[in-house]
């Protein structure tokens, strides 16, 4: 991993759209941008914001989220969602997120995420389906 800069931004748009509503996806039953929704967009953003500095093989896993969703947003506003890197501990990174409708701010919160090797992050998680073949109810 490169050394990322504090202070470095990604950001992250998208149109409300029918499929990003509460009611669409299970989060409640109004016609508004989902919390879910809200969240993969601070993510994306805070993905976009690395990006350039990871080496052939890394890439980065979200691991906590701690976001408020201040203001709904209806179909047919942009949501455009920005992140901007406040620490890092090895290969910890910590974000600062916030999202805007362009009329409010929709949601503000941190991001945690991790630097890891791609493929010994994948070939750890699927050893779960050797060790447990039957699943658990």
């Amino acid at each position: 991993m490169k050394q990322i800069p504090i202070g470095t931004k990604g950001s992250k748009s998208v149109k409300v759209t029918e499929d990003t509503l509460a009611s669409a996806t299970g989060s409640g039953a109004v016609d508004v941008f989902s919390t879910p929704n809200l969240v993969l967009l601070m993510e994306e953003a805070s993905v976009e914001a690395v990006k350039d500095y990871l080496e052939d093989g890394e890439t980065t896993v979200g691991t906590m989220v701690n976001i408020r969703h201040l203001a709904a947003t209806p179909p047919g506003l942009t949501v455009t969602a920005t992140a901007v890197l406040t620490e890092v501990d090895g290969r910890r990174l910590v974000f600062e997120v916030s999202a805007h409708d362009g009329v409010d701010i929709v949601g503000q919160g941190t991001h945690e995420r991790f630097v890891v090797d791609r493929a010994k992050f994948i070939e750890k998680s699927l050893r779960k389906t050797v060790i447990h073949k039957e699943p658990h109810i």
